[in-house]
């Protein structure tokens, strides 16, 4: 049965449309169940024995899977997942149709000629409200970029929903020090892609503290290494 429903799955990813290919990941989109369907699919790594590929990949697919799930508990917009095949590690998960990246939208938003400051100030409360519920449910994405938030407009009060997207690195943790690893991540990320977003950043994480119940430990974790950032880059 399982593989009929692989052969299934490689049947329909041969006329699916790829969109990118990553070092873990190939990405398609389709449709399933007569929805637009964005699929996941990890592919063995020639470099590992198969046993423990098989098992490594295994793991990433359900924690990946877990992280979402939990997210979506927790009210924290994230796409359905629609359907997981753990014979060929293929995720099939919703289409967030309409909608555009942060990191697009900050840059948009920057170049435009329109009162910005107001824009950019509700995105950044918006980001760290999530990302703290995201931590206090111990969800940490392990990949956070302005590329891996979407916007989408539609909701009744006008503004736009936020969706987190590719947890391909996530994994469940209620270490402070992996929140904190988190948010710098984000912080590096952020600054690397919108220049000059310094006071931005600073109200992202004011919006953390303010709404996670958890917070105070993780910023410290958070300055500690940022600490240790500084002194790599003084040796370097």
């Amino acid at each position: 049965m399982a593989q009929e429903k692989s052969m299934a799955v490689s049947e329909l990813l041969r006329k699916a449309e790829l969109l990118k290919q990553g070092a873990e990941a190939r990405v398609y989109r389709t449709e399933f169940l007569g929805k637009p369907t964005i699929v996941k699919e990890r592919f063995p790594k020639r470099y590992r024995h198969p046993v423990l590929d098989e098992k490594l990949t295994h793991r990433r697919t359900v924690q990946e899977v877990r992280s979402i799930l939990r997210c979506r508990r927790a009210g924290i917009s994230a796409p359905v997942v629609y359907f997981v095949d753990y014979t060929s590690h293929c995720i099939f998960l919703e289409e967030i149709m309409g909608s555009s990246t942060v990191r697009d939208h900050i840059v948009s938003t920057q170049q435009s000629d329109s009162c910005k400051e107001p824009e950019l100030e509700w995105l950044a409360d918006r980001v760290g409200h999530i990302l703290a519920k995201m931590h206090d449910e111990d969800v940490i994405h392990g990949d956070l970029t302005t590329s891996n938030m979407l916007l989408r407009p539609g909701r009744e009060d006008g503004e736009s929903d936020l969706f987190l997207i590719d947890f391909g690195l996530s994994y469940i943790s209620a270490l402070p020090e992996d929140k904190g690893v988190d948010l710098y991540v984000l912080e590096k990320a952020f600054l690397s892609t919108h220049p000059n977003t310094e006071a931005l950043f600073e109200r992202l994480l004011k919006s953390y503290i303010a709404s996670s119940k958890k917070s105070s430990a993780v910023i410290k974790k958070l300055d500690e290494v940022r600490l240790r950032g500084r002194k790599r880059s003084m040796v370097g």
